[in-house]
């Protein structure tokens, strides 16, 4: 029960986080692929865990880097620069922040998304 538990939440947390970034793609770069957003939120989860584990410890500088990386993904992925990636990244944050915040107040998941970094 447990491993499917895990997997459940790890999928709708994947969704949650595809959904957020579609939703900053959509507005700022004219993109409209949800599967291409799951996807990006999943490899930026991975640069993410990856780069914090790796440079997270360097006193400020770390999460700075993590955060460029993480946004380096989004750059790689969609079209436009880093200004873009960045709105891409804050309009994703925000729009699956409001998602996990609706479903938690459901009662249906925790507040926390596979990624959107939400620390």
């Amino acid at each position: 029960m447990a491993l499917f538990d895990a997997v459940v939440v790890f999928v709708v947390s994947a969704l949650v986080g595809g959904f957020g970034i579609f939703v900053g793609a959509t507005l700022l770069a004219d993109e409209r692929g949800f599967e291409h957003a799951v996807w990006t939120a999943l490899i930026g989860a991975l640069v993410w865990t990856v780069a914090g584990a790796l440079l997270g410890w360097i006193p400020l500088a770390g999460p700075v880097l993590t955060l460029l990386a993480y946004l380096g993904v989004i750059k790689w992925r969609y079209r436009g620069g880093w200004i873009t990636a960045a709105g891409i990244a804050l309009v994703g944050w925000v729009a699956a922040s409001l998602a996990l915040a609706l479903l938690s107040w459901l009662g249906l998941v925790g507040i926390s998304a596979t990624g959107i970094p939400l620390r």
